[in-house]
């Protein structure tokens, strides 16, 4: 069949369905059309498979192994849509991705920036992470594959291959085709091991990581056949030989993933991911010539996050600028701040704030016996200060001069001189979430949910009017603009997912989304919006003059910051200084018994909350939340298989079992409205809204 009669075939295959518009390129397997989605009115890639490969298959055994790609719902992977037979032809269909691939980006700049090699590898790991947990391995990892949107990495035809191996099986021999490619293959994957697991994906990642810093895949060879020889036979030249900036850390990672026996690579993908963190975060700490000491050896993930303050001073602000704007990057200052043994930071939201000029910090901490208080210290010292009269002090904030400091003691706003003195009290404010003094005499503060204005000598609290929020939602953690009469804030749902960065003025009016999405705003640099989201994720965006619009797209910078009650514990001043208190929500799931035995449950790390077991004790139900929101998943403790329950990747928290075990109730927020909802634990139904019109008995068999 030639070219044009496939295309005559395909339209008339596909008419009423998708309309087929031109052809975007041609890959190993398959090739790529732009079409319209007649039914969603959107672009669409359509992927179809060449004829001889599809002959070969058989159209209903591979539509029906490709069914495993479509459950893979996941921030780093670009969904499938649908998928068919048109004509003989058999295709599937995905979004239309608007960046470029990392191919593409590699054949322009040879070489990738450190901080982005990281960042891509660590996404698609995290994408890895994420479908070996549900048992699929993606076998074909390279950067053809890997496409670059928005800053962020997306993994693409994940699970392709396996369908078309397993719907082929012998005949995939009469097609000529070989099933990876040969710079990225495994070992095991290029001696034709059916058998693989995901540390042959580890491999290949590990190999597109090491394209990404040197320019070249670990082999490369004149034929196939030469390139199998060398990935089975020889050992890839150090990364230092031809980059010697890159971390030693880094590039032990990169090659412990490249090892030839699946036993001597990282055994997860989430493990290569913390690697290369840590590789990349002790280069850090090196090139700045400050030594970080050593975290508390304590086991409790409290004692040990909620003991250490880290301040992040980039260079004259432009650090923000050159991270997003792909520039070579100012090494940062790093400081950590340890407290005493007998101190902790306070477990609240907004425990820290760091003056305008970045100088200087204060901490709401407290020692064993005694109540909280706030202590300052300047950078030029090693001593904590504490302020007399703060005790039961909460949420700290600095006077656009850093000459005062602000807080929230039993429900009463204070102030009190940054250097100490008398305490003064300015009004009640009852119940708070977070501060910020402006530079019109104002201090914003959200009170029991909704904006309310202080003046800074103190007198009465007057809420702003207007508000629009919808119920169940509040308005948090306030910035001040530079004229002190506007004020950015979050429109809180629950988690960082579910939030949503607003912008409004003193004026009685309807707030306005700036479209940060997903995030908490923590504060304005330069130009720059600095948002945290889940996992502990910093990302930042460009910001137009009237702050009122986002400019650009949303691109990660950071990670590692620790949260408390589902909001990050970092602040950021105004010249660019970061401090944060460091910490992970990633875990293993441990089920601990009467006997103070435990066993993991869990097959990988991550941000569990709020696990419950049913009631025949075989299966536990929790929230897992990533980037892209919190849903509910049940393990089952024999086999350990992962289930996600929910897929709408909003925000779904706080599953709780019927008496039977049937069936799991938990809290949504699917229409901006959280109300309660539940389904059958297997999956079986959708998912159903208790309305609150009717009664249903849940509690009793």
């Amino acid at each position: 069949m030639i070219v044009t009669d496939v295309i005559a075939a395909l339209r008339q295959g596909l008419e009423g369905r998708y309309v087929l518009q031109r052809e975007l390129g041609v890959g190993g397997m398959a090739t790529v059309y732009l079409a319209r989605d007649e039914k969603h009115d959107r672009d669409v890639a359509i992927k179809v498979l060449h004829p001889e490969l599809g002959a070969a298959l058989g159209g209903e055994r591979f539509l029906s192994e490709i069914k495993t790609t479509a459950r893979l719902q996941h921030p780093h992977i670009l969904p499938l849509l649908d998928s068919g037979e048109a004509a003989g032809l058999l295709y599937y269909v995905m979004p239309v991705a608007t960046g470029e691939t990392l191919r593409e980006r590699l054949a322009r700049e040879k070489q990738l920036p450190i901080a982005d090699a990281l960042l891509i590898a660590r996404e698609v790991a995290d994408a890895l992470g994420y479908a070996h947990g549900l048992g699929v391995i993606h076998r074909d990892i390279k950067p053809e594959n890997i496409l670059l949107q928005g800053g962020h990495a997306l993994v693409a035809d994940f699970g392709i291959a396996l369908a078309v191996q397993t719907a082929g099986g012998a005949r995939m021999t009469q097609t000529g085709l070989s099933l990876g490619t040969p710079q990225y293959m495994s070992p095991e994957q290029a001696m034709g091991e059916r058998a693989i697991d995901a540390r042959s994906d580890i491999y290949a990642l590990g190999a597109v990581t090491y394209e990404m810093l040197t320019g070249d895949p670990p082999f490369t060879g004149s034929s196939v056949q030469a390139i199998v020889a060398k990935v089975l036979t020889d050992r890839p030249a150090p990364i230092s030989t031809t980059r010697d900036t890159v971390p030693p850390g880094v590039e032990q990672a990169v090659l412990r993933a490249l090892a030839k026996l699946p036993a001597d690579r990282f055994a997860t993908a989430q493990a290569f991911s913390e690697a290369l963190q840590r590789g990349g975060e002790a280069s850090a700490w090196a090139a700045s010539g400050v030594v970080r000491a050593a975290a508390p050896t304590t086991s409790t993930w409290a004692r040990t996050a909620l003991g250490v303050l880290t301040l992040v001073a980039v260079v004259a602000a432009a650090g923000w600028w050159r991270a997003a704007n792909r520039v070579a990057p100012v090494l940062p200052l790093r400081l950590t701040v340890e407290l005493p043994p007998s101190m902790h930071i306070v477990e609240d939201a907004m425990p820290i704030s760091i003056s305008p000029d970045g100088r200087t910090v204060v901490i709401s901490a407290a020692t064993e016996g005694a109540q909280r208080m706030l202590f300052v210290r300047s950078l030029g010292d090693v001593t904590l200060v504490p302020l007399a009269g703060t005790e039961g002090a909460a949420q700290p904030i600095f006077s656009p001069d850093g000459a005062w400091i602000a807080f929230v003691a039993r429900q009463q706003l204070k102030k009190v001189p940054t250097t100490g003195g008398q305490v003064v009290t300015l009004c009640d404010v009852g119940v708070t979430d977070g501060a910020s003094w402006g530079a019109a005499g104002l201090i914003f503060v959200s009170t029991d949910g909704r904006l309310a204005v202080v003046p800074e000598s103190g007198g009465e609290m007057r809420r702003l009017e207007g508000s629009t929020s919808p119920p169940g939602s509040s308005e948090r953690y306030p910035i001040a603009l530079p004229d002190g009469k506007s004020v950015l804030f979050t429109l809180w749902n629950g988690s960082a997912p579910g939030a949503r960065g607003m912008r409004r003025t003193l004026a009685p009016e309807v707030a306005v989304p700036i479209g940060l999405d997903s995030n908490v705003a923590v504060g304005i640099v330069d130009g720059w919006i600095i948002g945290a989201g889940a996992g502990g994720v910093l990302r930042i965006a460009p910001i137009d003059r009237a702050f009122s619009r986002l400019t650009g797209p949303v691109r990660q910078v950071f990670d590692g910051v620790g949260s408390r009650a589902n909001t990050p514990m970092v602040m950021v001043a105004p010249n660019g200084t970061l401090a944060f208190v460091p910490g992970s929500l990633l875990a293993d799931l441990v089920l601990v018994g009467s006997r103070g035995d435990t066993t993991v449950v869990s097959t990988q790390r991550r941000e569990y909350q709020d696990p419950r077991v049913s009631p025949d004790g075989r299966r536990i139900a929790a929230t897992v939340t990533t980037r892209g929101g919190s849903d509910i998943w049940v393990i089952d403790r024999a086999t350990k298989t992962e289930t996600r329950l929910t897929d709408d990747g909003r925000r779904n928290q706080r599953p709780e079992w019927t008496p039977d075990g049937t069936r799991i109730l938990y809290r949504s927020a699917r229409d901006s409205l959280s109300s309660l909802w539940w389904q059958r634990a297997d999956g079986g139904s959708a998912p159903e809204r208790l309305h609150g019109d009717r009664k249903v008995d849940i509690w009793q068999g």
